[in-house]
């Protein structure tokens, strides 16, 4: 029988990212947050058979910046992030959590 070794993963974060409610650790979820919804646009716009210039044309904005976005590089503003999912046809929806 093979022998698992467990491990805590809050104990990893805190000593990789620093502990919650740390400047670093903020910062990291922060990082964390923008490739997350990098990763979502870009999955939303690849599943609408659309390429980063034609996203970008239809937001008036350029692909590098499209890019940045799916990258996680910058954050767009709400009312950019809101126009981006009218541009792929899609909508938000926010329901209270559990």
């Amino acid at each position: 029988m093979k022998k698992v070794e467990l491990f805590d993963i809050d104990a990893q974060l805190d000593e990789v990212f620093g502990k919650v409610g740390t400047p670093e650790r903020q910062e990291a979820e922060c990082r964390a947050y923008a490739f997350f919804t990098g990763q979502i646009i870009a999955d939303a716009r690849k599943k609408a058979k659309m390429t980063q210039d034609e996203l970008a044309t239809k937001l008036g904005t350029n692909k590098s910046y499209i890019s940045r976005i799916e990258n996680g590089r910058t954050e767009p503003k709400v009312s950019t992030f809101y126009r981006i999912v009218d541009a792929l046809g899609l909508n938000v929806e926010l329901v209270p959590s559990l």
